[in-house]
């Protein structure tokens, strides 16, 4: 039995996202050039790698889902995801980009049956693990996103910005303070 399967997957990567969306629509756009080091992609660059990134994963396992990365064109796919991180687009555009990617990620994720979250998928030789799940493979996108968010939101904090989590859990500390005195 299965405690984790599609609609699971589908609804925590929404709730990730909306996340994402609403640390892209706090941080204000005269910040989105900002980059807190040499070498690292802005604010708007981040963003725009957060919501393009899911369709290296549906590049695999949509259409002929293959079951190992032969015969896949990574350059042309990394160049393709690049061109598009690298399109200029203001906040509102960026935030679109993240509800419209993610609409169309989620609606993949809450589709899929658990066979195939289930179905085996070989990693190129010498990676380890030889073998991964579909669902293994799935999760990465949300794993990513929350890894770059969590990048975000040092952004946030470096500009002034308390994050909204961190304003949330205060919030109810205080709440619980409140009750408890």
């Amino acid at each position: 039995m299965t405690y984790y399967g599609a609609v699971q997957l589908a609804a925590s990567f929404r709730t990730v996202r909306q996340n994402t969306i609403q640390i892209a629509e706090e941080i204000p756009e005269a910040q989105y050039g900002f980059c807190p080091a040499d070498g690292t992609r802005s604010v708007a660059g981040t963003l725009a790698h957060i919501a393009v990134f899911p369709q290296f994963q549906l590049s695999l396992h949509t259409g002929d889902a293959r079951s190992n990365f032969e015969g896949v064109d990574f350059m042309a796919l990394m160049k393709s995801l690049a061109e598009q991180e690298a399109t200029a687009r203001t906040q509102a555009q960026v935030v679109e980009l993240l509800k419209t990617e993610g609409a169309v990620w989620a609606s993949f994720l809450e589709g899929l049956s658990d066979d195939f979250l289930a179905e085996p998928f070989t990693m190129p030789p010498g990676a380890e693990p030889a073998s991964k799940s579909r669902l293994e493979m799935l999760l990465s996108v949300k794993e990513h996103e929350m890894h770059h968010r969590g990048q975000l939101m040092l952004v946030q904090r470096l500009i002034g910005i308390v994050p909204h989590l961190t304003r949330a859990r205060l919030e109810y500390e205080a709440q619980a303070k409140a009750a408890s005195s």
